[in-house]
């Protein structure tokens, strides 16, 4: 050993390169960020936390994780940027110390109906592996076994060179797929009501049609299938003959000459198919989804039985299983099943989906099957889905970001999903938690409070440090983490029973209950007991019922608040009237836009594989309108002004004076109730954090006439101080005389119940049962089930 490294190895000073640890952000200003500056310690649990809007998405989201994942991307070529999504630098000035990020969230996953559990984790393309080399009879490769692949066959003359000649030779093709022949490997297929789609008594000429949008003198109707000489139009349609019928309902598309117009004849049933089934349903205005809710309905595909699979795919077996078999199974079930394989010429295979299937029983997903389609998951469950591949993972120094990891689940699942992240950090890794539970506060190393308030309000961190000196500080989080409500004193009276009986759906088990009426109840158990199946399953939305789950909600960054609500319709005609014009020209979307940025306020510039560059519209000044449009004034402002107020004083606003728009108010009073003032009526839904978006859906269903309401989780995203808000906005919809129905976890939305429906015991085939109803006083008083023990434990009894 030389002197040199004798010297160095004896020398007490750290290494250079064990002094970067911390990830410092310097003049963070994104959103609602005001010029934040903080340094998170590495290889530690650092918890972001604040009111609901604060700016803890902007922070963790939209500058760390963000910047990590661009900086990741320009190490690939041009050529493969260009297939990856382009991602702006962050509005910051320095950001240093990042590690390569991967982030968790609650984003749901694709409602594609072919896309499941097992499709998303690969544990679908594990299982068709080992069916191709184990399966008996042999029916050939994975992609047999796969319902996202048709069998395909055909023969055809192939022309090539060969010795300097041409040479044709005829040559036969075929793809062996999994996929079922008649439902396409959806696993469902749909049958449409014609009785909802026309009136059989009339005749065309007389508007047969009853489908949204279809009236008796347009192109589609009439003039098509009146002109198209298939059909008499002056005949009832009861009276039409076989092949009028045929032609009405399942005719090929045609060409016809209508009035000298070339235009497409075509059947009912496929255009009903084409302009309505093909669509999200989702993304469907109001009155064209009851339509196809009343019109279309799904029922498990005859010759699949909904597995999506051919015969040849559910013929071939390991033992007595079929594929069909292994992806219906419960996954703990499935994981004992794989255990007891022992085959050498597969081990690799079978220890890597063993790790898999063993992961989701570990993180408590146990009680899910590998073909539940995927958009079914709650935003909980999608979230613990995606952490699957991350959990046994070789790589260290990672920074893993995790948006309400804890969002869904009961409090005895919390204490497992504290221990997964404790033990990501204990890998060596970085964990950033954005959190709002108590019990997840508690376990970090560090805590970055943000606030005071939320948007404008918000935006500054109000605390950095230890738990102890959160709870010590005076800040919004520190004074409520604490917070525990009591039991009431009273409940109220039920004023009737909505009575569910022989419930079955998913695990289920034909469960008999009364819901009271008039009264807030709580549904809650643990994730996978049934809750949802037995809420959603038993009191569909509909007539009397709003129901308000946790489907995101959809919008461009031209969609703000006043558009989703519908406010901006009475506030459009309000303007109209005031001026004597047309109301289409207060929308930035229709007349009244820029003609320079067609209302987007802002001119793109695309680079490529570099990120495109967002210029203010140098004509309108970003204020999207034409300037003609801008000289029409209301109550002394004009359409850009009323769309920059904030929803507090737009309400002012609106409410009184030569502005005084009842309509508004109203809808403005509601985004009040939920606690969603400091928004402005023009902010883009894009820049919305999650618990604004699931009150902002609330504020638009508490408008929906309906004597019970029905809410999934409604303190997914909200702070505690938020909470006790949301409480006091449940009571006033029970005591205007609506009946609540709850499907929760929070110990206080519980505690502040009229009556408690408590579903398990376990998750999966282990729950689907009542095992307590009544007062949650009763509850705590018998401590009989696990949420008993929480309760009693929460409130202090």
């Amino acid at each position: 050993m030389s002197k040199a490294t004798t010297q160095r190895s004896q020398s007490s000073e750290p290494h250079v390169a064990d002094s970067h640890g911390m990830i410092r952000v310097h003049g963070a200003r994104g959103n609602n960020l005001k010029d934040v500056s903080i340094e998170i310690p590495k290889r530690r649990l650092t918890v972001f936390t604040g009111v609901s809007g604060s700016g803890k998405s902007s922070l963790v989201f939209d500058t760390i994780a963000a910047e990590s994942q661009r900086l990741i991307n320009e190490t690939y070529s041009a050529f493969v940027q260009g297939f990856m999504p382009t991602l702006a630098r962050p509005e910051v000035d320095v950001l240093d110390g990042l590690t390569t990020a991967i982030t968790v969230d609650q984003q749901r996953m694709g409602s594609d109906p072919r896309s499941t559990v097992g499709t998303a984790t690969d544990a679908n393309a594990m299982l068709r592996i080992l069916f191709s080399r184990l399966g008996t009879p042999h029916i050939g490769s994975p992609q047999a076994f796969s319902f996202n692949v048709a069998s395909i066959s055909g023969a055809g003359a192939v022309t090539f060179e060969r010795g300097g000649k041409k040479v044709k030779e005829r040559r036969d093709f075929s793809i062996t797929g999994g996929m079922c022949p008649r439902c396409e490997g959806r696993g469902a297929v749909s049958d449409i009501d014609l009785g909802q789609l026309y009136d059989d008594s009339k005749s065309i000429a007389e508007g047969a049609f009853t489908i949204p949008g279809w009236k008796s003198d347009s192109w589609w109707t009439v003039r098509i299938y009146a002109e198209s000489g298939f059909l008499d139009p002056n005949k009832p349609i009861r009276r039409f003959t076989k092949k009028e019928m045929q032609d009405f309902l399942y005719h090929e598309p045609t060409k016809v000459k209508v009035e000298g117009v070339n235009l497409t004849y075509e059947g009912l049933i496929p255009k009903i198919q084409k302009s309505f089934l093909s669509k999200d349903r989702e993304s469907m205005q109001p009155h064209i989804r009851a339509f196809v809710d009343r019109a279309v309905t799904f029922t498990d595909c005859p010759e699949c039985g909904g597995t999506r699979l051919s015969e040849a795919a559910r013929s071939s077996k390991i033992g007595k299983v079929s594929i069909a078999d292994a992806c219906a199974m419960q996954i703990n079930d499935l994981a004992a099943w794989v255990r007891g394989l022992k085959e050498p010429s597969v081990a690799p295979l079978l220890t890597a989906l063993q790790h898999t299937l063993d992961s989701f029983v570990e993180i408590g997903l146990g009680y899910l099957s590998l073909e539940r389609p995927s958009g079914t998951l709650s935003g909980g469950e999608a979230q613990r889905v995606k952490m699957i591949r991350h959990l046994g993972s070789s790589l260290t120094d990672v920074t893993y970001v995790f948006d309400e990891p804890t969002i869904g689940l009961h409090p005895h699942d919390i204490q497992r999903m504290n221990d997964l992240l404790l033990r990501l950090r204990d890998k060596g890794n970085t964990v950033l938690v954005v959190e709002h539970k108590p019990s997840t506060i508690a376990i970090a190393d560090h805590v970055v409070d943000l606030g005071p308030g939320a948007g404008t309000a918000g935006g500054t961190v109000c605390f950095e440090g230890t738990v102890d000196g959160l709870r010590a500080g005076d800040t919004v989080t520190g004074r409520h983490l604490a917070d525990r409500t009591s039991l009431k004193e009273t409940v109220r009276e039920p004023s009737g029973a909505l009575e569910i009986r022989g419930a079955d759906a998913h695990n289920l088990r034909k469960v008999d209950v009364d819901i009271p009426l008039g009264v807030l109840t709580v549904v809650t158990g643990v994730a996978g007991s049934g809750k949802s199946s037995l809420v959603h399953g038993s009191i569909p939305a509909g007539e009397g019922v709003v129901s308000v789950d946790q489907s995101p909600i959809k919008g461009s960054r031209r969609s703000n608040p006043a558009t989703y609500t519908g406010l901006l319709e009475p506030i459009r005609k309000a303007f109209a009237k005031a001026n004597g014009v047309k109301p289409g020209l207060f929308s930035a979307n229709s007349e009244g836009a820029c003609p320079n940025c067609n209302g987007a306020g802002v001119i793109f510039t695309d680079l490529a594989m570099m990120a495109g560059v967002a210029t203010t519209c140098e004509e309108c000044d970003g204020r999207r309108f034409a300037s003609s449009v801008l000289d029409h004034h209301l109550g002394g402002r004009d359409i850009s002004e009323v769309l920059e107020m904030s929803v507090a004083r737009a309400e002012e606003f609106f409410g009184d004076g030569e502005a005084r728009t009842p309509a508004a108010h109203r809808v403005l009073t509601r985004l009040s109730d939920v606690g969603l003032g400091y928004l402005t009526l023009g902010q883009p839904l894009t820049t919305l954090s999650g618990g604004e978006r699931q009150r902002l859906k609330l504020a638009t269903h508490m408008g929906d006439k309906g004597g019970v309401y029905v809410l999934d989780e409604p303190t997914a995203g909200l702070h505690l101080a938020d909470v006790e808000q949301l409480l006091g906005l449940l009571d006033r919809l029970v005591d205007s005389g609506k009946s609540v129905i709850v499907v929760e976890h929070h110990q206080a939305v519980m505690a502040h119940a009229d009556w408690i429906i408590d579903l398990g015991p376990g998750a999966g085939h282990d729950g689907g049962r009542v095992v307590f109803e009544g007062t949650p006083a009763d509850l705590v008083a018998a401590r009989s089930t696990l949420t008993g023990e929480h309760l009693a434990d929460y409130v202090g009894a």
